[in-house]
């Protein structure tokens, strides 16, 4: 057992350690370059899928590592601390495209895409999020229409990460009618290889951060799929994309910590040799302080995701540990990047130092797998009813 509950287990520290090796050596050297270009690194990606991080929580029959989420968060955040972009690659294959499968599919459709998915030769993109469904995510307009031989799908899907590099897609669509008052109701899940006709890739986006993380539009014209595309019970796909969500709060929450972590550790590296009025600027209050609520918002937000990993381990209700983990984690990390760069000052805010990329990255994190409005709404509600009468 670890010395302390949020240690990595004896026998996980060798794979972390190779794998930090490895980020220093080939990811965090290169990041600014990608950012730049925006290109999307399909070297890296085959590359680490040897080392296995795109089956993180994958079970071992299906050719992943089978780790619990504790690590594979611990994993996201060493990965996101080299390359924000590669991080959210990383998090979002695992716990969206596949982490939807875990839940829901057939052992057939598992045996099917699951050992690909986690070698790294399918990416996987998860279709929810539709140009007037983002944080209302039951109004989807994307329709499944059911044939006699399978489904015929038509629609669009909006900021799909991996949308136009994905081996595999899982989307969800409404295939019946919701009853009244119950818009949640009525949806269903596909899966389906890249390729199949009538998905076409709209367009790329140019975002302001995680550049080289590839975002596309989805069309879905006429999209013709058998009936062992069905990924679960027809109707009741809502309830898995919830269960989804939360493990994907995790893995944003670790995202987050780690992009935040690079931030502090490049100020504080700076505030340690830059030096004005005769000393080190992080001997001065003013920089020291913020260099001190950094790290322990950070720390804070970290211990906090790994509660919530750590519940979700033990097969409790972690729906509230993700969704504060998820919000702390968000906020702290932009609050960090944003003191990194007032204090490098001039040169934080110009593209030969890395945190104004830090800063343009994580501020995603407010936004991706719920706003922090809506996450405060699912936190409030969790609160009202704990301490209801």
């Amino acid at each position: 057992m670890p010395d302390l509950w949020f240690e990595p287990l004896p026998e996980e520290r060798p794979l972390l350690a190779a794998l930090a090796a490895y980020l220093k050596e080939r990811v965090a050297p290169t990041a600014a370059e990608r950012d730049a270009g925006g290109s999307f690194p399909r070297e890296l990606v085959a590359e680490m899928g040897e080392l296995g991080v795109f089956g993180l929580q994958t079970p071992e029959e299906y050719g992943g590592l089978g780790l619990s989420s504790r690590t594979a968060a611990q994993i996201i955040e060493l990965i996101g601390r080299a390359d924000g972009s590669l991080g959210l690659t990383v998090a979002s294959h695992n716990s969206l495209a596949t982490g939807h499968l875990l839940l829901a599919a057939s052992r057939e459709q598992k045996e099917k895409y699951l050992p690909r998915m986690a070698s790294g030769e399918w990416l996987g993109a998860w279709g929810l999020t539709e140009p007037g469904a983002g944080s209302d995510a039951a109004a989807l307009k994307t329709r499944a229409e059911k044939t006699e031989d399978g489904w015929v799908l038509n629609g669009s899907k909006q900021f799909i990460t991996q949308g136009s590099v994905a081996g595999v897609y899982v989307i969800n669509a409404r295939s019946d009618p919701a009853p009244e008052g119950r818009p949640h109701l009525g949806i269903s899940s596909f899966v389906f290889p890249a390729g199949t006709a009538g998905l076409s890739v709209g367009r790329k986006e140019d975002k302001l951060g995680l550049r080289s993380s590839d975002t596309a539009q989805l069309l879905l014209e006429n999209l013709r799929l058998g009936d062992d595309a069905l990924v679960g019970e027809r109707g009741r796909g809502f309830y898995t994309v919830l269960k989804v969500l939360d493990g994907g709060r995790i893995g944003i929450a670790a995202l987050s910590v780690g992009i935040g972590q690079a931030a502090l550790e490049f100020a504080a590296r700076y505030a340690g040799e830059r030096r004005q009025f005769g000393r080190p600027i992080g001997r001065f209050q003013g920089v020291g302080f913020k260099l001190a609520e950094m790290s322990t918002e950070l720390e804070a937000a970290r211990l906090l995701y790994l509660k919530a990993a750590e519940l979700k381990d033990a097969g409790r209700d972690y729906t509230l540990a993700a969704a504060q983990a998820k919000l702390l984690a968000s906020e702290a990390a932009t609050r960090a990047a944003d003191e990194a760069i007032q204090i490098l000052g001039g040169y934080g805010y110009v593209r030969d130092y890395p945190v104004e990329r830090y800063w343009r990255d994580v501020r995603l994190m407010r936004i991706g797998e719920g706003t922090s409005e809506i996450i405060k709404l699912v936190i409030a509600k969790r609160v009202l009813e704990a301490y209801a009468d």
